[in-house]
């Protein structure tokens, strides 16, 4: 969904109704996130927002609509925290890591994140696309601008950002949501920072 929020019939929201909204969407992701999609409901979902049952279809249709939209809603919102960080980079590889820096702050804000989105894969194939299509559209560009500026080696900017991408989902949940911390331990980092360089072919 792009633009602002609106409500089922597609008119836009009030801030009050915004505040509705947001309220159910993080109570969805409690929900969903401690239950699993299956034993969720929108009862639990209405329960944990502290409003009436009816109010919730003001917003959403259905359990699978609300599930959709909070995958939409914490895609926006990771992608929001790395393009922040990383744009104060003065180089690709800097970028890079800052935007890793703030990915592994959101997952330990947002551990149920990962739950979240493995059960996209039964429960909304679609969205597990959206998911992963949404976090490389911009993520390609930039990369595809860092190599035109010598920023980084001969590189595929569409392979590199998959493969950048699934190395800071899998380190993400081995040491974030693993030891649970709030962050990587000082020798992850320095390591990381190392595969990164070597994978950008950086300039040291």
């Amino acid at each position: 969904m792009s633009g602002p929020p609106t409500n089922v019939e597609g008119k836009e929201l009030t801030s009050r109704g915004a505040a509705t909204r947001a309220r159910l969407l993080e109570a969805a992701e409690q929900v969903f996130g401690e239950l699993g999609y299956h034993e969720a409901s929108i009862v639990k979902v209405t329960e944990a927002a502290g409003v009436a049952q009816g109010t919730f279809y003001l917003y959403f249709q259905s359990k699978k609509e609300v599930f959709d939209e909070l995958i939409r809603d914490l895609n926006r919102r990771v992608r929001h925290a790395m393009k922040e960080a990383s744009s104060q980079g003065t180089t690709r590889l800097e970028a890079e890591l800052l935007g890793f820096g703030a990915y592994f702050v959101f997952t330990a804000k947002h551990t149920v994140l990962y739950r979240i989105i493995r059960q996209a894969e039964f429960v909304s194939p679609e969205m597990l696309q959206y998911h992963y299509e949404k976090l490389a559209e911009g993520y390609v560009e930039a990369l595809r601008e860092a190599k035109a500026r010598g920023e980084t080696g001969d590189i595929d900017p569409e392979v590199t950002a998959y493969a950048l991408m699934g190395m800071g989902e899998l380190i993400g949940m081995r040491w974030i949501l693993g030891n649970k911390t709030k962050r990587l331990p000082a020798p992850v980092v320095a390591e990381l920072a190392r595969i990164v360089r070597c994978v950008l072919e950086a300039p040291a």
